[in-house]
């Protein structure tokens, strides 16, 4: 594997972004939404295996005390390759003052554990489909 990253939006194929997140199993929209949501973000990592996007995810930040971690998507075939991890380095290592919190996808928190996040207990969270989200395992 021939690892690049990222730190830009230019040049993204959405499309290609939306296929990664149906892949993986996560919330998807149009690509020009991801593509507003990415470019409307604090930080943004892209990582590339010889110039095929493989995973990419973003932070949602003041920049200066909070941080919030979105779309962390990786394909499949990639996964267990350490490059979820390297995501998710490169973003921390952008709001290095920010405390940060994310929502994993059912499953995936002993991934981020490894990261050293923890289960917080006051967490809530008000989705536009709640009941599709409690029936994903997201919420009470």
């Amino acid at each position: 594997m021939n690892l690049t990253l990222q730190y830009h939006c230019s040049g993204i194929d959405w499309n290609c972004v939306v296929e990664i997140l149906k892949k993986g199993g996560m919330a998807f929209f149009e690509g020009n939404v991801h593509k507003q949501a990415f470019e409307n973000s604090h930080t943004v990592v892209f990582a590339f295996d010889d110039g095929k996007l493989i995973g990419f995810g973003r932070a949602i930040s003041d920049g200066t005390c909070q941080a919030a971690l979105y779309d962390i998507a990786v394909l499949p075939e990639y996964q267990g390759k350490s490059v979820g991890f390297t995501i998710v380095s490169n973003i921390l290592n952008r709001i290095p003052h920010c405390n940060v919190i994310l929502y994993a996808s059912p499953g995936k928190e002993p991934f981020y554990q490894k990261l050293n996040f923890r289960k917080m207990k006051t967490g809530m969270a008000l989705f536009l489909d709640a009941e599709k989200k409690r029936t994903n395992g997201f919420t009470e």
